[in-house]
């Protein structure tokens, strides 16, 4: 596991900007829109953006007068690819112990 998927991680371990995060992946939002959906105030909201932003899992532009916040297509490959690498893994070691001789030296059916 590389830093950046172990921060990336971390981030999203607080179900808050888990929350944000997936609001995020369905479309870009403002801080503003993000605070009237979320029970927490607006500058909780920043804190949280700003976490994950500092992260890289999500990017943000000016839309005017606002910034608007999206996930970052790039972070979400990299957590897939963690992801598909540690279930390779879990399977492989899954089939080898499911394929390994019982006890009595014979191989399960």
């Amino acid at each position: 596991m590389t830093t950046y998927q172990q921060a990336a991680l971390e981030a999203l371990g607080d179900p808050t900007r888990r929350e944000i995060f997936e609001r995020l992946s369905q479309s870009p939002l403002a801080v503003g829109q993000l605070a009237r959906e979320l029970p927490i105030s607006r500058p909780a909201v920043s804190q949280h953006l700003k976490v994950l932003k500092d992260v890289g899992l999500v990017v943000d532009r000016h839309a005017g007068t606002r910034r608007v916040y999206q996930v970052d297509p790039e972070a979400v490959a990299a957590l897939r690819e963690y992801f598909d690498a540690f279930w390779g893994q879990a399977l492989a070691s899954f089939q080898r112990a499911a394929e390994a001789p019982d006890h009595h030296g014979e191989e399960t059916p």
